[in-house]
């Protein structure tokens, strides 16, 4: 396998694919995010995960062609502006789906699943009615553009260094709102013991909607940042939601810390094995590596542990 390569050669192919795994585990965590906190705090599966993600997307492919064409001026800052709006648009959907739908779903995981399925391929044709069927992308800013030359022989782009400063401010984001906050900790009180979180005055069903809108919020913002790395399409999507959901079990469900280690450890060996071997290869066994490790820990890398 590494028969014809230097020592220099090698280490600067091991660095090129590790930072594209960096790239790779940025957009893992972003996804993972919003699903831990959908399927690990409410136990609700949603198929749709990856069409809120791509909701997201197209939000910033329109704040792109609209800022570039009327106000051309805030055209370096879209960005910014688009990751609002992607976040409001994904978290409002899910909060109207969630009344819709989900709320009378809960405790029934297997309904959830068939649900959130119907409404993926519902929202999948929707995208392809409004934006056609052809995938489409973001021209991205000047100062996004280009890369940084580490070495002589690794350069790092500019716009992955900016996605996974990103994932990190919101990762941080989301650990204050979840584990610092009063409300983050209702979430919890409701997830680990509804009935009693109601009878000390929580409201669960606000809880419940809020939380899923945060879920599917974190879901827009991913897409926002998906721009930046890949085109869109209707179906994009649905070649992340396997290994979201992979990443958040494997991790442990209810885990931050869990999610994080996991999105980092299947993207680095997926990203160093496709380089060697074929893409679906290195998927397949990285899949079978997960799935012995489950077998051997199925609560994941980590666990929650409450007190009862």
């Amino acid at each position: 396998m590494f028969e014809g390569y230097s020592l220099a050669e090698l280490g600067s192919i091991f660095a090129m694919q590790g930072f594209a795994g960096l790239i790779l585990f940025s957009v893992f965590v972003l996804m993972a995010l919003g699903l831990a906190i959908i399927f690990g705090q409410m136990g609700v599966i949603n198929m749709a995960h990856g069409e809120f993600m791509i909701l997201g997307a197209y939000v910033t492919y329109l704040c792109s062609n609209f800022i570039s064409s009327t106000v051309p001026a805030l055209f370096p800052a879209y960005f910014f502006i688009a990751m609002i709006l992607a976040f409001v648009a994904s978290g409002a959907l899910g909060m109207l789906v969630e009344w819709g739908m989900i709320r009378f779903l809960y405790r029934r995981p297997l309904d959830t699943l068939l649900a959130t399925w119907g409404l993926s391929l519902i929202l999948q044709q929707v995208f392809r009615s409004v934006f056609g069927a052809r995938e489409v992308g973001v021209v991205l800013p000047d100062w996004l553009m280009g890369s940084v030359a580490v070495t002589d022989t690794i350069e790092v782009p500019i716009n992955g260094l900016f996605v996974m400063a990103l994932t990190i401010a919101i990762t941080v984001v989301i650990y204050a709102v979840m584990f610092r906050s009063r409300w983050g900790q209702g979430v919890r009180a409701v997830m680990q013991n509804r009935t009693m979180a109601g009878a000390v005055g929580i409201n669960t069903e606000k809880v419940d909607r809020y939380t899923f809108g945060l879920g599917c919020g974190i879901a827009g913002v991913a897409g926002s940042a998906f721009t930046m790395v890949g085109s869109t399409g209707p179906t994009s999507g649905q070649l992340y939601i396997v290994d979201t959901f992979l990443v958040v079990v494997f991790g442990g469900a209810q885990s931050l810390i869990g999610t994080i280690a996991s999105a980092f450890t299947i993207s680095q060996a997926q990203s160093t094995m496709e380089f060697f071997l074929s893409g679906s290869t290195a998927k397949v066994l990285t899949l079978l590596t997960v799935v012995v490790i489950l077998m051997l820990r199925p609560q994941g890398l980590f666990v929650l542990k409450v007190r009862r």
